[in-house]
């Protein structure tokens, strides 16, 4: 197969699968070697991109890829079918949804001793917002569950990989810190 057919085969097999499809299934089905795999999809990928024809692109999420309509056909898209459901997430689901993301897996356990209190609703309500997904339990007593987060919490915040997650630098890891020790001396005057 030439390509061009390639390319038209990789684009048959994203939009029949509607979801994420790792490259090593497209080079397996194509019968060819994943770099090539990877080459042809970031190909196709442009190419829908910058064409004013076509109303789908390619997205990447680590090792996979999806295909999608394009943010600007969103609207027209609504017309004809239901509004999706949009998900409010409040502070308390934004840190556990945080403490989880940079420090995966993590036992639910482990996400209540950093935040200090219990993280029961606030993992159940992430796993059905469908942002955390259980990974296996942890080989300890008791072998509690642990916890990760998914293609749609990538998805949903708009980065490929984990690893493009922004970081936090040590200068403002100190200052928020000292922030949160200026609230709790803050706390314990109020109480007195």
């Amino acid at each position: 197969m030439n390509n061009i057919k390639l390319k038209a085969a990789i684009e048959a097999i994203l939009f029949s699968f509607g979801d994420t499809v790792s490259l090593s299934k497209i080079a397996s089905a194509l019968d060819i070697e994943k770099n090539k795999a990877k080459e042809l999809v970031e190909e196709l990928a442009k190419e829908l991109d910058e064409s004013d024809n076509s109303g789908v692109r390619i997205v990447s999420f680590e090792d996979s890829y999806q295909m999608c309509t394009k943010e600007e056909f969103y609207d027209t898209l609504i017309k004809i079918n239901e509004v999706p459901r949009k998900y409010v997430l409040t502070d308390v689901l934004l840190e556990t949804l945080s403490i989880i993301a940079y420090k995966q897996p993590i036992t639910r356990i482990e996400v209540e001793k950093i935040r200090g209190v219990a993280c029961d609703h606030a993992i159940n309500r992430l796993i059905e917002y469908k942002l955390v997904q259980e990974l296996g339990r942890l080989d300890a007593p008791g072998r509690p569950l642990l916890f990760g987060t998914t293609e749609e919490f990538l998805r949903t915040f708009g980065v490929r990989s984990i690893d493009e997650l922004p970081t936090v630098k040590p200068d403002q890891l100190a200052e928020f810190k000292e922030q949160a020790e200026r609230e709790m001396n803050d706390i314990k005057t109020v109480e007195v």
